[in-house]
């Protein structure tokens, strides 16, 4: 089995724009504002089509479940026959700031309605004044939080969220319950629990793409929030050959390697599914099963499966985020 690419379903925004084209490359259906790409989706609502047999991911996973997955995923998944693949995949063009939002805890989700969501921001590109609000600014209750979302509709929150510049190469982790907002001038890949499940606490008084304000969702955010998450701070850029770790949570773990040309990094199969995401330059997969070699190019984000084994090698300097820890 190659490793798995999807054909990517763009998604309208309000705060889109065209840096998918202008930046990574990719051929878009329209001219209008683009916000996100979803790479890697098995929803409801959404599926990912396999580039090569037209099929769906969750086809895939009907039809091959130990092969992509591995034997803990078919145990899992006879005692839960409903179990979809649990990481999505998205590169967010943000042109504009997205709504102040939050997603909910395990703890509240299921009385709520919803899904837990933790996610993992990386910043392939940023403008010189883009940043990220995530967090509240320290000493700031939820008395005074309630008080000022009372008073002002939610125009005066913003002095009472952390705001951090960020620079290309950066990275954050947000758990569920962590409130945030995207600012504008940010073109991100997100790594996130599969869930689609946000909390709007505030949209900056503006309209949706279709000229009517975008539902908020008050009394949800609140009971969603963590009032005690005080001003975190996102993992430098690192533009050194090797490997280090962005993110290890209960839903995923990813790992950043820098790998510079002709160097290669080794896969060994019937350990672990993965997820392969070129953030930079270009890549040869070589598979131990097979002569030939698949071409992994910038923005490409591919599933790895448990039986694939063999090689990554660079055909140029290039920065890869390889997530796994999913099953």
């Amino acid at each position: 089995m190659d490793l798995l690419g999807f054909v990517p379903i763009y998604q309208d925004r309000v705060w889109g724009g065209s840096n998918l084209r202008s930046v990574l490359g990719r051929e878009l259906p329209h001219d209008g504002p683009i916000g996100e790409a979803w790479e890697i989706v098995d929803r409801p609502e959404a599926q990912s089509v396999h580039v090569q047999s037209q099929q769906t991911l969750a086809e895939l996973l009907n039809h091959h479940p130990e092969e992509i997955m591995g034997p803990d995923w078919v145990k899992d998944h006879a005692a839960n026959p409903a179990r979809r693949f649990p990481i999505l995949v998205k590169w967010l063009d943000c042109q504009d700031r997205l709504s102040l939002q939050v997603h909910p805890p395990a703890h509240v989700a299921d009385d709520l309605g919803g899904e837990p969501k933790t996610e993992c921001w990386y910043i392939a590109k940023a403008t010189p004044d883009a940043a990220l609000y995530v967090g509240l600014k320290k000493s700031t209750t939820r008395e005074d939080f309630e008080a000022v979302l009372t008073e002002s509709g939610g125009a005066g929150l913003a002095p009472l969220i952390h705001r951090i510049s960020v620079q290309d190469g950066e990275s954050i982790l947000l758990e569920s319950g962590r409130i945030h907002a995207i600012d504008a001038g940010n073109l991100i890949l997100e790594i996130q629990q599969n869930s689609d499940t946000t909390y709007r606490v505030y949209d900056w008084d503006r309209v949706g793409l279709d000229g009517v304000p975008r539902d908020l969702h008050i009394e949800e955010s609140l009971a969603s929030i963590d009032f005690d998450d005080f001003e975190p701070a996102t993992t430098p850029a690192s533009h050194h050959a090797g490997e280090r770790v962005l993110a290890e949570c209960q839903p995923f773990r990813i790992r950043h390697l820098v790998i510079p040309k002709g160097e290669r990094l080794e896969i060994e199969a019937n350990i672990t599914p993965s997820i392969i995401s070129v953030v930079s330059g270009g890549l040869l997969a070589h598979a131990n099963h097979s002569s030939q070699s698949q071409p992994l190019n910038r923005a490409d984000n591919v599933i790895c499966p448990y039986v694939w084994g063999g090689s990554l090698e660079a055909t140029m300097y290039s920065v890869v985020l390889i997530t796994d820890g999913f099953v």
